[in-house]
């Protein structure tokens, strides 16, 4: 079973999602994509498939966003695609791929909702939130 995920080692949200996914018992396919990001058809993909516009998949809190002026409403999606491309810090983390779907996992426990095998047991985030109890249920829904 191949699961991906767009991670980002120095950023907690991407770490927790990861620590969700291994608690499965699955190991993904880790794309550091600082370091190696995904192709454009690979990113409009993603953002199709998770549901979102391109502007709701561009981070802007510590990237260049404000900078490179992509807070003008008139610029295009390519345009953007064009600047997360160039800038990949500018790419919002951290998204995974599952067989049974795309998400951008803001916070870390929506990669619940489209992982196909269940938690093995207990799970903490690490700013101690209990997300996964001793059974390997969910806590709450959708942060």
């Amino acid at each position: 079973m191949e699961i991906k995920i767009y991670h980002n080692p120095s950023c907690g949200t991407s770490r927790n999602t990861l620590a969700l996914i291994c608690n499965t018992g699955v190991k993904p396919q880790v794309i550091e994509y600082l370091k190696t990001p995904p192709s454009r058809e690979e990113l409009k993909d993603m953002i199709e498939k998770a549901g979102l516009t391109v502007r709701e998949a561009i981070r802007g809190k510590g990237t260049p966003y404000v900078e490179l002026g992509l807070d003008n409403q008139a610029l295009s999606d390519d345009e953007l695609l064009d600047a997360m491309l160039a800038y990949p810090i500018l790419i919002n983390r951290p998204f995974v791929v599952t067989p049974t779907g795309v998400r951008l996992c803001r916070p870390s426990e929506l990669v619940l909702d489209i992982l196909p095998l269940p938690q093995k047991g207990p799970f903490a985030k690490e700013d101690g939130e209990v997300v996964i109890d001793a059974e390997g249920r969910r806590v709450k829904e959708n942060g």
